[in-house]
């Protein structure tokens, strides 16, 4: 479906740390989404730096999240954004009528090695293939992991 819309849909993935679940996260849907869905992650208590694991794991399909630095989550964030997806943070995260919020139950890949983070990015894609097609849009290059 092409339908444009005036209002390019926004996303916020949450995550302790914003180190690896929200990272990869992001970066699938900056990705996959073509630039149709603007795309923000954040934590409660943000890392000093990404996941190596994380960016490994990413950079093996392709996507490079090496350049992305945690970020502390906002109130401004939150509000600037249609859709929260938080991941671990639970009630940490602000919440405001009219948000769709989401919590995704993901293993946290803090600590673990790559066989163990790439099960972790494979669910995740899926997840936000489904939140792709959830908003409407045509994922692109979603090639499988």
């Amino acid at each position: 479906m092409s339908e444009k819309t005036a209002v390019t849909p926004s996303a916020l993935f949450v995550c302790v740390h914003n180190a690896g679940r929200s990272q990869m996260a992001a970066g699938f849907l900056r990705v996959l989404s073509g630039g149709a869905v603007e795309v923000r992650s954040a934590g409660s208590m943000p890392a000093d730096h990404i996941n190596p694991t994380a960016v490994e794991a990413m950079l093996e399909v392709g996507i490079d999240i090496r350049a992305e630095q945690p970020k502390v989550l906002t109130t401004e964030a939150v509000q600037a954004s249609d859709v929260v997806i938080t991941m671990g943070c639970g009630d940490v995260c602000p919440v405001f009528p009219g948000k769709r919020y989401e919590d995704w139950a993901l293993d946290d890949p803090a600590g673990q090695g790559i066989g163990a983070v790439r099960p972790i990015r494979d669910e995740i894609r899926d997840r936000v293939l489904a939140l792709l097609d959830e908003l409407g849009i045509t994922p692109v290059g979603a090639q499988d992991g």
